[in-house]
């Protein structure tokens, strides 16, 4: 299998910890944001949105991050972090669409403009406006999760699972992006156990 990613997108960094979690030894292809080539004719018969990551298994190409991690965990045969049993994986699958959904986007105003813009071509200038309106949004969804993990030390089922990665992905810019965590205790001594796994360390390189 071939995952075409960027070493500085978060969409790739969940797509890289599952992998890595799962011991899958995926060909790694970066692709050049800065030099546009997710806008290049070949790209984006591959993904029609322009966006990493895209992997590519046999004839067959699947883009949106969450739905990569999905498919690597069945794939995989034996795993631990996405449930059989319908209940709890429904509570995992609750996470991944509030990630993709509320904590992502959120996140992402934020790190569109401080980080994403210094390296993907035609973006523009840091706009402050975007920025301020993260500030505010951010919060806003960061104490839901907060408020979630009191007395708990992963998301979902008391384990660690595909929710854990999927929405610790953005966090990897929170001093770049300066991303507004740090009232947020129980965010951060999760994000903290999330950081000591071997998964993170590989997925760093």
């Amino acid at each position: 299998m071939r995952l075409y990613y960027h070493p500085f997108s978060s969409n790739s960094r969940r797509v890289l910890l599952t992998a890595h979690h799962l011991r899958l030894n995926l060909e790694l292809v970066a692709v050049d944001l800065l030099g546009g080539e997710h806008k290049t004719p070949e790209y984006l018969r591959l993904n029609p949105n322009g966006k990493v990551p895209v992997l590519v298994d046999g004839e067959f190409p699947l883009w949106e991050s969450h739905a990569i991690m999905q498919y690597l965990a069945e794939k995989s045969g034996e795993q631990d972090i996405y449930p059989q049993e319908l209940s709890a994986r429904a509570d995992v699958n609750r996470w991944l669409f509030w990630s993709a959904y509320h904590f992502a986007p959120a996140a992402g105003l934020i790190i569109r403009e401080r980080v994403s813009k210094r390296l993907v071509a035609g973006l523009g200038a840091p706009d402050p406006a975007e920025i301020a309106r993260g500030e505010a949004l951010f919060p806003q969804v960061a104490i839901v999760l907060d408020r979630h993990l009191a007395g708990k030390h992963w998301i979902a089922q008391d384990r660690l699972t595909l929710a854990d990665f999927a929405l610790a992905a953005p966090l990897m810019h929170t001093l770049a992006a300066q991303l507004p965590i740090r009232e947020f205790e129980n965010l951060q001594a999760w994000f903290a156990r999330v950081q000591s796994l071997d998964a993170w360390a590989q997925s760093s390189d």
